[in-house]
């Protein structure tokens, strides 16, 4: 089916990865603590592969040598490698800034992929959708206008961080647009089984596994979390972009930020000496509901036909 026969399919799959990837920076700061961004991706990595691996094997639709031609392979290791790096410099990221500042600068993303999407991929928006995605790009500016603010005078966070983020939400989008060509050869699983397979062979001799055995309940609670999360939010992001466009999926993963600052307010309550949350202001509050208007716009409008 094309993503026009199944927009709530493609809707729901892309909110659940929002959902997911927004909390997620909360349970990285936690492992964080005790494991170094390597060896968290790895760990994140392995549970995945083994599970995807099971399922396919299970319905007996592992890859087979037909689809594995030069250029196809080429294609996928250059995509592993991409987010290998987006895993592991987000992560990194997290030692220098607190997780509402990285999804504010993740947000570059979302944007490049929709970007990419219309250049590279030649998928074409309405003017509708275009008036959506100018909302989402002004509601997410205004979401975060007191952010941006603390980022350039906080004493707490580096700058340094900032860059790392953007490498990471670079090599994102690119892995993003990668795998979409990659989905006429491979099922969404089949493709995501090579990325986690691939991503842990790349990150072994970066990996200390012994840290495992030093997690306190709650690290390993939330390194458990962001193994489950890798396979359910990764498993949805591949899917959506196999049943919708590229520019639709990413308007709606730009919600992301909105979960984490809902998630951010009862981390804070909970831990307060590892979170805490800044306030918003009125102007956020009104950035807020254009995003999610902004996204659901975007997301549901429909594309014209070439004729």
């Amino acid at each position: 089916m094309t993503d026009e026969t199944r927009p709530l399919y493609g809707v729901g799959l892309a909110v659940t990865t929002a959902v997911l990837w927004g909390v997620l920076p909360l349970f990285l700061k936690i492992c964080l603590q005790a494991m170094d961004a390597s060896t968290i991706t790895s760990f994140r990595f392995l549970v995945a592969a083994i599970f995807v691996f099971g399922v396919l094997l299970f319905r007996r639709k592992l890859p087979h040598k037909a689809q594995l031609h030069s250029k196809t392979l080429g294609w996928v290791i250059f995509a592993c490698v991409m987010l290998v790096l987006n895993y592991v410099t987000n992560v990194i990221g997290l030692e220098y800034l607190n997780p509402e500042s990285v999804q504010v600068i993740m947000q570059l993303a979302p944007f490049l992929l929709m970007l990419g999407g219309v250049i590279i991929l030649k998928e074409s928006f309405t003017r509708k959708q275009q008036l959506g995605a100018l909302c989402l790009v002004i509601g997410m500016s205004l979401f975060f206008h007191q952010r941006w603010q603390s980022l350039s005078v906080s004493t707490t966070e580096s700058p340094i961080g900032m860059f790392i983020i953007m490498f990471a939400a670079t090599a994102w989008a690119i892995y993003a647009l990668v795998q979409k060509p990659l989905l006429k050869t491979f099922s969404a699983q089949q493709l995501t089984l090579f990325m986690y397979a691939g991503g842990f062979v790349i990150l072994i001799p970066l990996t200390d596994f012994g840290s495992i055995w030093q997690l306190n309940a709650l690290q390993f609670g939330a390194l458990a979390f962001c193994c489950v999360n890798t396979i359910i939010a990764y498993g949805a992001f591949t899917e959506a972009m196999h049943v919708w466009s590229a520019g639709k999926v990413s308007a709606v993963i730009a919600t992301a930020p909105i979960f984490t600052y809902i998630s951010m307010i009862l981390a804070e309550v909970w831990m307060p000496d590892v979170f805490v949350l800044t306030p918003l202001d009125e102007v956020a509050y009104i950035g807020a509901v254009m995003v999610i208007a902004g996204s659901i716009y975007t997301s549901l409008s429909k594309r014209s036909v070439n004729k």
